[in-house]
């Protein structure tokens, strides 16, 4: 993330940041921060590991609160933080970083995370990545139906 926020940084400024770019961008960020934090929660809850780098420490597979839209509420958390700096920027351009980072979490770290996961939790894993996206789909927040 911290990357991407310099490659952000680098960038040409196009167009002078407004009120209403800050105000999407504090809004995104405050979002960002927030999953970030509820997830953190969620894991330190659980008295399990938040080190990505040593997925197979985990003692317990998380899936309430954020977990249960996205598999990788952190992950999204930065990803949204970069988001925020490009609308903030009001730059399109700002948003490749943001990409790159996804697709950059996706093959270096992520995809070793889940298959600990696998070896950890088995069935119980499966069934998990069976109703819950890698990063956010549509799907993730569930439609809400009126009660009769």
């Amino acid at each position: 993330m911290a990357v991407g926020l310099l490659v952000q940084k680098r960038l040409p400024d196009r167009h002078r940041p407004t009120r209403t770019s800050w105000g999407l961008a504090a809004a995104v960020l405050s979002a960002s921060l927030g999953l970030l934090g509820w997830a953190v929660t969620a894991f330190r809850r659980q008295q399990t590991t938040v080190d990505p780098l040593s997925p197979e420490r985990a003692s317990q597979l998380v899936s309430d609160g954020p977990f249960q839209v996205t598999r990788n509420p952190m992950y999204v958390a930065m990803a949204g933080v970069l988001v925020a700096n490009a609308v903030a920027r009001r730059s399109t351009l700002g948003l490749l970083p943001a990409a790159g980072f996804t697709l950059l979490m996706t093959k270096a770290q992520i995809e070793a995370e889940e298959r600990a996961m696998a070896g950890n939790f088995g069935a119980e894993w499966d069934r998990y990545v069976a109703t819950t996206p890698r990063w956010l789909s549509l799907r993730s927040f569930p439609s809400r139906k009126p009660s009769a």
